[in-house]
């Protein structure tokens, strides 16, 4: 892999490192332009590039998340307990998304849907509009059949989930930091899951590059994470003495101009 992109990946993973941290997620979803864009660079099969930057993007959430859980770890602010009755219905719902629905979609549907994805995601950190907590957490079937659903659209965009399991959780009464920072405990089972599933249902894909196992390329993941794993335990100290609102709504811009690239690869794809 030519230097100037090493170099990339590896600062991206600095960044995706920091921001899971800080904000809860798992820094996935700003790393997929880009590799798309390593990914060109190095003459990837266009059938396969978005797929491959969405799992190889969810693959080092599993590292970056494990930094950021030890963090938070430290300072008692993961509920262990509602991880544990999450993980259950996240596992299925990732493995079923990642495996099945994951490699059926083609892929100019599929950067439309991320686009889309970002965008929505870029609004809901702009006007940081927290849901209004109305009722206390479901029973375990209600925590399954929630789980379920947010692993299978979390594998489909290749985050860590905390788009969908933040709001539900404050929604249910959960306090916001603690949402916070089990965020970071429910996106590793998600991450696992839906990493496993890529490689499961793109296994033998004639189309993949060396170094790839099924859709997750492995030296774009040990760039990304040579990094990513000291910088997310920053981001968790900082998360605890920044204006975390004011940082979402820098960050929601950026992702909006990130979600501009992703429509034009999704235009592409269409042959517009």
């Amino acid at each position: 892999m030519p230097i100037a992109d090493i170099v990339m990946l590896m600062l991206c993973g600095s960044i995706s490192g920091f921001l899971a941290g800080l904000l809860g997620i798992g820094g996935g979803m700003i790393l997929v332009p880009f590799m798309i864009a390593v990914f060109n660079h190095l003459g990837f099969s266009q059938s396969v590039i978005v797929h491959m930057a969405i799992a190889t993007g969810m693959a080092t959430i599993l590292f970056t998340t494990t930094s950021a859980i030890w963090a938070h770890h430290k300072h008692n602010s993961i509920d262990w307990k509602l991880v544990a009755a999450l993980s259950p219905g996240l596992v299925i719902g990732s493995l079923i998304g990642g495996s099945e629905i994951f490699e059926a979609i083609n892929t100019s549907w599929l950067s439309l849907f991320f686009a889309i994805f970002i965008v929505h995601t870029s609004i809901q950190m702009i006007i940081n509009k927290k849901p209004t907590a109305v009722r206390e957490l479901p029973g375990s079937v209600g925590l399954f059949s929630f789980g379920a659903l947010a692993g299978v659209l979390a594998s489909l965009v290749g985050a860590g989930g905390a788009f969908i399991t933040v709001p539900f959780m404050l929604w249910c009464n959960v306090k916001t930091h603690t949402a916070m920072a089990t965020s970071s405990g429910l996106g590793f089972p998600i991450a696992a899951a839906a990493t496993i599933g890529y490689m499961y249902g793109s296994w033998g894909n004639p189309n993949l590059p060396e170094g790839s196992l099924g859709f997750v390329y492995v030296p774009a993941v040990l760039c990304i994470v040579a990094l990513s794993i000291f910088t997310a335990p920053l981001g968790a100290k900082m998360a605890r003495k920044l204006n975390v609102a004011q940082l979402k709504r820098i960050f929601g811009v950026m992702l909006f101009m990130l979600s501009v690239f992703m429509f034009n690869e999704s235009r592409k794809a269409f042959g517009f």
